[in-house]
């Protein structure tokens, strides 16, 4: 199905949900673009965080009791990430899983305000990008 997730009916539920929500792609930035004040723009992220927000609260909607999502960005804006969690989480009773991966020291991350978060930081290996676990818990 074709459809914007935002517009799906409340009939659907779902026992695992990946939500790579759309983002300012602030982790994937190429420095060097002499463009970059015209694509990276405050109304660019204030449109992300926005539609994050509206998707991030469909899809707990959606997710099944005592099951598990994925919320993710290619940012590392706090204002995509962790602040978009907090207001969609607020009157819902979910939680935060913890991110645990095998090598996952070896990886540069930065820090987060929501602990069992992941950011990514951006290097010469690595593009940047944000990932949280989510259980809905009724």
């Amino acid at each position: 199905m074709v459809r914007d997730a935002r517009d799906l009916d409340d009939f659907f539920s779902f026992d695992k949900i990946l939500l790579d929500a759309p983002c300012s792609g602030s982790g994937t930035i190429n420095v060097n673009n002499h463009n970059l004040d015209k694509t990276f723009t405050e109304q660019l992220v204030q449109k992300s965080t926005k539609t994050q927000i509206a998707l991030l609260k469909k899809a707990l909607k959606m997710l099944k009791s005592g099951k598990e999502m994925v919320y993710s960005t290619c940012s590392v804006l706090e204002c995509e990430n962790e602040e978009i969690i907090r207001k969609a989480l607020q009157g819902v009773k979910a939680e935060i899983v913890p991110i645990n991966v095998r090598g996952m020291e070896e990886i540069p991350l930065l820090p987060v305000s929501i602990t069992g978060t992941v950011c990514v930081c951006p290097t010469e290996k690595y593009e940047g990008f944000f990932m949280a676990k989510i259980r809905k818990n009724v």
